[in-house]
């Protein structure tokens, strides 16, 4: 443990300059007073570093002084692909050892590349999750994803849409973070099927399992999101959408609603009103989506989804009259 925070001091050193004690405390998450042995013990084993005093000093290496420790470990290499989703990698147990890989990587780079490397950090932030909607923190998510790691069975207790709770051996495939939620690719019973992690109320790792050297999780993903749309918009509702409803189109309804915005092959009329096909839910959802619109959008078939609306205006304008 201490010569891998000792390699990280190094490294740290090495790919950023000058830094302080108590940045370097920070970013190792130990205390100052650690920091001050850990300098001691890399000068006495005869690595050049010295501090230099004032209000901008700190620490640093001598110049042109470079390790070439930087080789990546197992773990460090699968964190990789993880490098823009911190939070992610958190809850997936892998925080620190990101960072390390990170870390390693920046030390290896030449001094332009690390240049501008950090200049891209400094430049760009990549936030996941939505408004209002953060990553779910999920205590057994690292316990199902080291079974995803290790190509190991898990019993889970899972609990179904209406709460009802189910036990089932399952094969991890692989995890998925869609707009904050953790999902879980996995056989079952011979069938390939995706999870909800977060109702995933226990699990009990088991024997290690044959992964199916054909499988390709994006491609899975990619296919059951487009059926997990059929069946959640199964019908289509032919509207007439002002300017400003068409700029709500993305926000209200998400990437579905935008979708059909962009493959409308039709012409505004003269005062701007554009007629688009919508895929909506059934049912009482469907009308209360179409209604965020205002007046923004008028439905135009089908005739019982329009009766809706209109029934549903009819009522706020006498609540509000």
């Amino acid at each position: 443990m201490r010569a891998s925070r000792l390699l990280s001091v190094l490294l740290l050193l090495q790919s950023r300059g000058r830094m302080t004690a108590e940045e370097l405390a920070a970013e190792l998450e130990v205390s100052v007073r650690t920091v001050y042995r850990d300098i001691e013990s890399l000068s006495a084993a005869g690595v050049p570093v010295y501090a230099e005093r004032g209000r901008a000093g700190g620490y640093r290496l001598l110049d042109g002084y470079r390790t070439r420790l930087t080789g990546l470990t197992g773990e460090e290499a699968q964190s990789l692909p993880l490098a823009g989703l911190p939070d992610a990698a958190a809850e997936l147990g892998l925080g620190t050892v990101l960072t390390a890989a990170q870390l390693k990587l920046y030390a290896a780079l030449p001094e332009e590349l690390r240049s501008r490397a950090g200049k891209v950090a400094e430049r760009f932030v990549l936030d996941v999750p939505g408004w209002f909607r953060g990553i779910e923190s999920l205590p057994l998510l690292a316990g199902v994803a080291q079974a995803v790691w290790d190509s190991r069975r898990v019993s889970v207790r899972y609990q179904r849409w209406d709460h009802s709770e189910t036990n089932r051996v399952l094969e991890p495939l692989g995890l998925i973070l869609k707009a904050g939620n953790w999902y879980l690719a996995a056989r079952c019973a011979g069938v390939t099927r995706t999870y909800r992690v977060s109702r995933i109320l226990s699990v009990e790792p088991g024997a290690v399992f044959e992964r199916p050297a054909d499988f390709d999780l994006t491609g899975y993903w990619r296919e059951w999101s487009e059926q997990f749309e059929r069946r959640m918009y199964p019908r289509v509702a032919v509207v007439r959408l002002s300017p400003l409803g068409r700029d709500l189109v993305p926000f209200y309804l998400g990437a579905v609603g935008a979708r059909a915005l962009r493959e409308c092959r039709g012409t505004p009329d003269e005062d701007g009103w554009l007629r688009v096909e919508l895929p909506v839910e059934p049912g009482a959802p469907a009308l209360g989506e179409l209604l965020r619109f205002g007046p923004e959008l008028q439905v135009l078939e089908p005739a019982d989804l329009r009766d809706q609306v209109a029934a549903a205006v009819g009522r706020m304008g006498a609540i509000y009259g």
